[in-house]
């Protein structure tokens, strides 16, 4: 995906994704950047899982001895079902010589995240109230709109990023996860930042490292130059003088200067010097990171999803960013080299299977499976990378980071009789799967019936199981903010107490 030649040309290319991210994105308002200690400080990963993440082919998985319908519902065969000692989560491990019509074997595991982070994970119980991707995405994020639109990204950028160059960076892309919230009046920092290249992005951090150029000084020149003399003097400049886009614009361009003298092209820069990316040629480094990132996402350069998590995890290292989000995409990714053709695909080749967890609908088993272990393999490095990283004062970053794995919608509740391989459709009901120190963790809030397949809610309060009961959206965001300590005064948001570790 990333082995073009690393040459001048690749390099202005990087560059250019200034002009389609920070040009346009929530620069305005950016504060210089500070190095915050443990304080109240607040960090929020949003791990999308686009196309419906099943919670009963996952946490809630149910056997078939446990179910009247056993045949017709989508049920395991006992011995396929993971118990998690001492935990009231379950797992599926599996394996597969394709899915559905691809000729790609795989195997998948939960069970090994489940046993290693049961006590940081919270299952909640969620009925949505849209099957349309982009609209659901959408609302997993704003709870339907439960606090005048704000997305939960911008609730942490607001309360915990304002000293931050980039509190809330956005790589999802072609999902609504990333979209902006419809709440005008949050200020402009907190809007989502979208970077839709994550190894190549920090080249666009700088506007004369990488490149020949000028000498710094006159670039320096030419940019005050055109600030001070020829802005004023354009007609543009003096037709749309009171235009809020227009000050937006140049508060934007003026965070440039932030960005550079921070070194964000260093500290972020994913690959290493090589005879392959020759860096020190065109007087770049690696981050001082580097290898620890590439030594627990390997194949940042083939899979999207790694590069995403590598970039997460440094711009949460390094203070620039409180909320990050990122996810599994809708795209087919096989490994170099390999191809759909000839005899076929051996297992690893196949990376992500084209419309990600909504391939469900031709293999709902395999995909399933598949897709939960690569959520879950993203969430464990950086879940490892974040345990490993001191925050101040003995703190850990994992100590004050959550993990919200959000999901579109979950899926059919029913097979064809007795069918290991079947298709599945959207449907509204599912929950959503929380990992941190911050949520009640080892926690199954709510259940689910084993007759229907349909999960049920819970208190709010205590967290007690009501059958019959089904969670809002507003309620799992109100939920998800709590345990963030975010400020709701005047939200009007209900409480949530029973989502949160300290109640």
């Amino acid at each position: 995906m990333f082995n073009a030649k690393f040459d001048r040309r690749n390099l202005l290319r990087g560059m250019g994704y200034l002009a389609a991210g920070t040009a346009l994105g929530g620069l305005g308002a950016r504060r210089a950047h500070a190095q915050a200690g443990a304080g109240d400080a607040r960090f929020l990963i949003v791990l999308t899982a686009s196309g419906g993440a099943s919670l009963i082919d996952s946490f809630l998985a149910i056997r078939a001895s446990e179910s009247a319908n056993a045949a017709t519902i989508n049920t395991y065969e006992d011995s396929r079902v993971q118990s998690i000692a001492d935990s009231p989560f379950r797992a599926i491990d599996t394996q597969g010589s394709d899915l559905g019509a691809l000729p790609a074997p795989f195997t998948a595991n939960q069970s090994n995240f489940v046993r290693k982070h049961k006590d940081d994970m919270m299952v909640v119980t969620c009925t949505g109230t849209s099957v349309n991707h982009a609209v659901a995405q959408k609302r997993a994020i704003t709870g339907n709109e439960a606090w005048a639109g704000r997305t939960l990204q911008e609730l942490v950028a607001m309360q915990y990023g304002d000293a931050f160059l980039l509190p809330n960076v956005v790589m999802a892309t072609g999902t609504a996860y990333i979209e902006p919230g419809t709440d005008k009046s949050l200020p402009s920092y907190c809007t989502g930042e979208p970077v839709a290249q994550p190894a190549l992005w920090p080249l666009s951090l700088h506007g004369t490292r990488g490149v020949k150029a000028p000498d710094r000084r006159f670039v320096e020149m030419a940019r005050r130059v055109r600030d001070e003399q020829l802005d004023a003097r354009s007609k543009f400049s003096r037709v749309f003088e009171k235009s809020p886009e227009l000050a937006r614009w140049r508060q934007q361009r003026a965070a440039t200067q932030a960005l550079e003298t921070s070194d964000l092209i260093t500290k972020l820069m994913l690959f290493e010097d090589s005879e392959q990316y020759p860096l020190s040629q065109h007087g770049l480094m690696e981050s001082p990171s580097g290898r620890l990132v590439r030594d627990r996402f390997p194949k940042f350069a083939e899979d999207p999803l790694e590069a995403q998590a590598a970039l997460a995890f440094l711009l949460l290292k390094n203070r620039v960013s409180a909320s990050v989000t990122l996810g599994t995409s809708f795209n087919a990714v096989l490994a170099e080299g390999s191809s759909l053709g000839g005899g076929g695909l051996q297992e690893g080749d196949l990376i992500n299977p084209p419309i990600g967890f909504d391939f469900s609908h031709q293999a709902h088993r395999g995909t399933q499976a598949m897709m939960w272990s690569r959520v879950l393999a993203a969430a464990d490095g950086l879940i490892e990378l974040l345990k490993a990283e001191e925050l101040a004062d003995g703190v850990s970053m994992w100590d004050r980071t959550m993990i919200y794995v959000a999901t579109d919608f979950g899926r059919d509740k029913v097979r064809p009789s007795g069918s290991e391989d079947f298709g599945t459709s959207h449907h509204l009901n599912n929950g959503f799967l929380l990992v941190s120190p911050l949520v009640n963790g080892n926690k199954v809030l709510g259940g689910v019936d084993p007759d229907t397949g349909l999960t049920y809610g819970f208190d709010p309060i205590t967290g007690a199981p009501e059958p019959g009961r089904e969670m809002a959206e507003a309620e799992i965001y109100a939920g998800i903010a709590g345990a963030l300590g975010i400020d709701t005064t005047g939200s009007g948001l209900p409480s949530v107490p029973a989502m949160s570790r300290n109640g």
